[in-house]
């Protein structure tokens, strides 16, 4: 569910001063940019609109706009259709390495969520055999997520687990990440086959991160195999570009 708007105090931008040669939007963004670290703008804060920004404190709405479009780019707002602007820490910036999203986020003091869209224990399909080396026809559990950090919709995660892992429950699912209950399971996962890429969002997936219908989303495709060489995951994931990035270290041979 969405926070209210977050009301910003009337003496919010008493260190603005018009008369500066520093353009406007940039003073503004700079006012907000502050509020976010200090904590004034908690993470996942809605803020009020634009036009109530610009009638409230004598701005006009194309400056706002700009304002904010600055720490959009920075990392530290997010536009939620149907929701409006609001504060996340910053971009979520995930090292390519054989870690979950969970993991990551909670690493980064970043309260992670989920909320488990489709959960379905089905026969592997062809595709679905061929990711997992499973006989096709073999029993998988084939799950979707909605993973939020500190409130904000930031991926879509689809998996597809061999039998193994079937009596996973939605209610664990939820409440931990996928390889914190295979870790407890026993499994030690060693290599991942990975591709990231780029595509336009679904329908579905537009909806639930709250970006517009066909926009570009970052995506992932996994395979994790364990210390035998068993595949033990088959993951389809995709993120909001806006709040969400991959690193990785380049090493000259």
């Amino acid at each position: 569910m969405a926070q209210e708007e977050h009301l910003l105090p009337t003496d919010f931008f008493l260190k603005v001063d018009r008369s500066s040669p520093v353009p406007l939007y940039y003073q503004i963004a700079t006012v907000l940019e502050e509020a976010i670290h200090d904590g004034r703008l908690p993470a996942g804060a809605r803020l009020e609109n634009e036009i109530s920004v610009g009638q409230r404190f004598g701005f006009s709405r194309p400056t706002v706009r700009r304002a904010i479009q600055e720490l959009v780019d920075k990392g530290l707002f997010v536009r939620r259709r149907g929701i409006g602007t609001q504060v996340v820490h910053g971009q979520i910036s995930r090292k390519v390495e054989l870690t979950s999203l969970y993991e990551d986020l909670s690493q980064s003091n970043q309260k992670p969520t989920t909320r488990v869209i489709r959960y379905e224990v089905a026969q592997a399909d062809e595709a679905t055999a061929d990711a997992l080396g499973v006989p096709v026809g073999d029993k998988v559990l084939h799950v979707t997520r909605l993973r939020s950090a500190d409130g904000v919709p930031i991926a879509v995660l689809d998996n597809t687990l061999p039998r193994d892992f079937t009596d996973f429950t939605a209610e664990q699912l939820e409440q931990f990440g996928l390889y914190q209950l295979m870790r407890n399971r026993g499994v030690t996962m060693r290599v991942a086959k990975q591709r990231i890429s780029a595509r336009s969002a679904t329908s579905l997936e537009s909806e639930l991160l709250g970006i517009p219908h066909g926009g570009a989303v970052l995506t992932m495709s996994r395979t994790a195999f364990d210390n035998s060489g068993r595949a033990v995951e088959f993951g389809q994931h995709c993120y909001s570009p806006e709040s969400y990035s991959f690193e990785m270290t380049l090493v000259d041979k």
